[in-house]
């Protein structure tokens, strides 16, 4: 209820902007994670117990793969830091009016680290160190 307004399921379309679409990928990432930690656990189970061991190391494998690592951790880091801005705008209200200020903070943040690690996972996975 920011501000005070009830909203009710006209908070559910999108209305476009750059807080809806940060919203939008922080579900998504959401999602994502809920997704590989639910599958890695089961290819992890299915491994161990010996049964469809297959299965669990083709999961395995996809999931070592360093394209699909990036993905993941974008995701990670995106979550993350989108959370803590929410945090911070949530125990603080009077700066939802710097919503969009806050929103940029939040991908200079994101953009500098995923690229450090995106460079340092690269470099690694094609032999570079």
């Amino acid at each position: 209820m920011a501000f005070g307004k009830s909203i009710g399921l006209k908070g559910l379309t999108y209305q476009g902007g750059g807080t809806m679409l940060a919203w939008l990928i922080n579900r998504i990432a959401g999602l994502g994670i809920l997704i590989f930690v639910g599958l890695h656990v089961l290819a992890g189970h299915m491994t161990q117990q010996g049964y469809a061991s297959d299965l669990g190391i083709a999961i395995n494998t996809v999931y070592e793969h360093w394209a699909f690592q990036l993905f993941v951790v974008f995701f990670v880091i995106f979550h993350t830091i989108h959370g803590l801005r929410v945090v911070v705008l949530d125990f603080w209200p009077q700066y939802l009016r710097y919503q969009r200020e806050s929103l940029w903070l939040q991908w200079f943040i994101i953009l500098p680290i995923y690229a450090l690690t995106a460079f340092i996972m690269i470099t690694t996975a094609l032999g570079g160190g």
